[in-house]
């Protein structure tokens, strides 16, 4: 019966990510056991690609969320038989038994020969292949979504940040309009205090002159009356 994704996803995670276990050797038949379940992989510090480019942001950490995703995108694209994955579960299951690097790759095909029936090598790099293919397509995905993300999120604020800003200039252009008509009132406010006391000057002595002539009008007038009656009885 056919493994399911979620079977192979769990499989294919723990070929990536170290289990907490050592894994167990393949079975005499070549054939490699039933995986445990895999725990959570770790947060380690993965270096950005060194192209010489400044687009790459801080360093980046292997992320369970990703892993997981990414092993549930092989287990999607992995096809039915034997393949590059069960060669690497094969070539995993002779870490531990001292063998050269070299020795653990022949003994991992020699297994994998038998299990598969095949002598062709194209086939375990031939699937590698459409599986790198089938990460980079996903990759180019993830890269778009990434890019409508920051036009949707980041680009929101940066018009929220644009629109704030020009609010401010028309705000500071407000306030130093309404600065110069507070310094222009203040002078004309000081100035006005020098007219009243020279307009309430200027209006006193009138008044006073007023009555100065008006007494010296009265004043002729009444005595020429007196003057009247005391000589024309």
């Amino acid at each position: 019966m056919p493994e399911s994704d979620q079977s192979i996803g769990k499989k294919i995670l723990g070929f990536f990510i170290k289990e907490a276990e050592e894994p167990a050797p393949t079975t005499a038949t070549g054939s490699p056991p039933a995986q445990r379940a895999v725990p959570r992989p770790p947060t380690t510090d993965v270096s950005a690609p060194n192209t010489g480019s400044s687009n790459y942001g801080p360093r980046g950490t292997i992320d369970d969320k990703f892993a997981q995703h990414f092993a549930d995108v092989l287990a999607q694209n992995n096809p039915s038989g034997p393949d590059y994955f069960e060669f690497r579960e094969t070539l995993r299951s002779l870490n531990n038994l001292g063998l050269a690097e070299d020795k653990q790759y022949q003994a991992a095909w020699a297994s994998f020969k038998a299990l598969s029936g095949t002598t062709d090598v194209g086939l375990i790099t031939g699937t590698a292949n459409q599986y790198v293919t089938a990460l980079n397509k996903d990759r180019d995905g993830f890269g778009k979504s990434v890019e409508a993300a920051l036009a949707e999120r980041v680009g929101g604020l940066q018009s929220e940040q644009q629109k704030l800003q020009r609010e401010n200039e028309a705000l500071a252009k407000q306030l130093l309009e309404i600065q110069k008509q507070i310094d222009a009132n203040s002078n004309r406010l000081n100035a006005i205090d020098g007219e009243i006391t020279e307009q309430s000057a200027k209006i006193e002595q009138n008044r006073q002159n007023y009555d100065a002539t008006f007494a010296h009008f009265t004043s002729q007038i009444k005595a020429d009356i007196d003057k009247i009656k005391q000589y024309l009885k």
